[in-house]
């Protein structure tokens, strides 16, 4: 047969469970705007029962999303559901997920529910969805080390309750590909209205066979796989969305379906979700790492050379790879330059955006002469990431010197005053997010310093992620700047600004 795979994007929800990659409701909705461009059958929006900020986050994205389904998981109880339906009620196509763990050690250690007990809030629980929508799924939590005859027995009763999506989740990563496609097998084949309901696999990679798992399903009779950009996720991950979609298209002879996702969006959306969450991408990553499509080997790079086909079983232009183009230059106009943002997918909103934009753009130009796609990503992510700026860098300066403690000088704009301070530390960034909390003195702790080359060569703008914590709540900021001291200043400054303004953790864990 030669049908189409779902695909079910969890980045939102899932992939925002990995420690510190909680999102605002704004990233929210840039990535699910990527995720439509990219045509994914389902975008699971986060978990509306979670908090006030992840209802609201999940209902803008409802709103704002007309090709795609939005989707809120909600656990089996009429509270969950019903946050859950309120959120996708805007929804041009919306879903509830509910879900209740089916394994005998999260029966008996978590729920402290028999099995009769478990079977009946699961069907209670379709019965509350059903009066928001007929789009309906169910997930077994931990169906990877459950009872074969117990998910027999609930999926059963699910169906006939109004379920229209099975979900098999391997949510601690514990089976192999083998193991788990018999498991797919048997479901399909012995349970009452199998044919009636679309099979789904939601795999963890704890021990690095998610996305092994997940294609072992699909050939098992599997039509939907719950994957994320990046294969990111709580522990080790989820199965990764790039590599399922090019697995299926370059290998049609094997798995006879195929996705309507539009694969020339897939780095677009890597890169999107890398800078939201501040987690880079590995450089051998298949798809959307950096040397993915690299060769050095002579060998490698003479058969590339007389026949593309010898070494490359995809073309890097078909996922969204392209050459560090020229587009821009310190000449270019306003019109180009919102042309360009368009090209790129880049939402503007506003003249007043554009404007700032534009300016900012033009201060990139005075420093770095040539100006690549990848800069005025970097650019955009960096203008979007911005909320109310409390704190604004005016003006700094760095020392330092062989034999010399590094030293800072930073002048802030704090509200409507300005305050200067100074600092020294082990190293000019060290030295100047010391002078930065002089000013501030915010009682945040650094989790994370991250750098990135957004470009090749000695005039490249590096971009920064500074991941910070304070009461709980973790934010990320962004920065970018030919100067790396800028960069980590600004990214600092970002994340300080995010903490100052209340941007509410969406974070399902809380």
């Amino acid at each position: 047969m030669n049908d189409q795979l779902i695909i079910f994007d969890t980045t939102l929800r899932d992939g925002e469970q990995s420690p510190g990659a909680s999102m605002t409701r704004d990233e929210k909705l840039r990535i699910a705007r990527q995720l439509e461009r990219m045509k994914v059958n389902v975008i699971e929006a986060g978990f509306a029962a979670a908090s006030n900020g992840d209802f609201e986050a999940v209902k803008a994205v409802a709103e704002a999303i007309r090709e795609s389904t939005v989707c809120s998981l909600a656990r089996a109880n009429e509270n969950d559901i019903r946050r859950a339906g309120e959120a996708i009620r805007p929804a041009a196509s919306g879903r509830i997920h509910t879900f209740i763990a089916t394994s005998p050690i999260h029966m008996e250690k978590k729920l402290r529910m028999t099995p009769d007990q478990v079977v009946e809030q699961a069907v209670r629980a379709i019965g509350w969805a059903k009066e928001y929508t007929d789009d309906i799924e169910f997930s077994a939590e931990d169906a990877g080390r459950s009872e074969i005859d117990f998910l027999c027995r609930i999926f059963e009763a699910v169906i006939k309750a109004g379920a229209t999506t099975i979900n098999v989740p391997d949510t601690v990563g514990y089976n192999v590909p083998e193991q788990f496609a018999e498991t797919i097998r048997t479901l399909i084949d012995r349970v009452p209205g199998a044919d009636k309901v679309v099979w789904s696999v939601h795999c963890h990679n704890d021990l690095g066979l998610a996305v092994a798992n997940s294609l072992a399903a699909v050939r098992a009779g599997a039509r939907q796989v719950e994957c994320t950009v990046n294969g990111l996720g709580e522990r080790a991950g989820n199965a990764s969305l790039e590599e399922i979609v090019m697995a299926v298209r370059t290998r049609k002879d094997i798995f006879q379906c195929d996705t309507r996702v539009d694969t020339t969006q897939i780095v677009p959306a890597s890169k999107l979700v890398s800078g939201i969450t501040g987690f880079p991408v590995q450089p051998n990553k298949a798809i959307v790492g950096a040397n993915a499509f690299a060769h050095e080997s002579g060998i490698h790079q003479d058969g590339v050379l007389k026949h593309r086909e010898t070494y490359e079983i995809m073309r890097a232009e078909d996922v969204g790879w392209t050459t560090n183009k020229l587009v821009m230059g310190k000449h270019s106009g306003r019109n180009a330059f919102r042309s360009r943002l368009q090209e790129l997918g880049v939402d503007i909103t506003s003249e007043e955006q554009l404007n700032h934009a534009f300016a900012r753009f033009k201060e990139l130009a005075d420093k770095k002469h040539e100006i690549f796609d990848e800069d005025l990503q970097a650019l955009m992510s960096d203008e979007s990431s911005e909320p109310k700026e409390h704190f604004r860098l005016l003006s700094s300066s760095f020392h330092s010197e062989t034999g010399e403690t590094p030293c800072a000088r930073v002048t802030l704009a704090v509200g409507g005053s300005e305050a200067k301070a100074e600092s020294c530390g082990s190293g000019p960034v060290d030295a100047a997010f010391k002078a930065i909390e002089v000013v501030a003195n915010s009682g945040t702790e650094l989790l994370l310093y991250s750098v990135n080359a957004i470009t090749t060569g000695t005039d490249a703008q590096g971009e920064v992620t500074v991941r910070l914590s304070k009461d709980g709540r973790v934010v990320n900021g962004q920065g970018a700047d030919t100067d790396i001291i800028v960069a980590s200043a600004k990214a600092y400054l970002n994340a300080l600004n995010k903490i100052q303004a209340g941007s509410e953790k969406m974070n399902p864990q809380v």
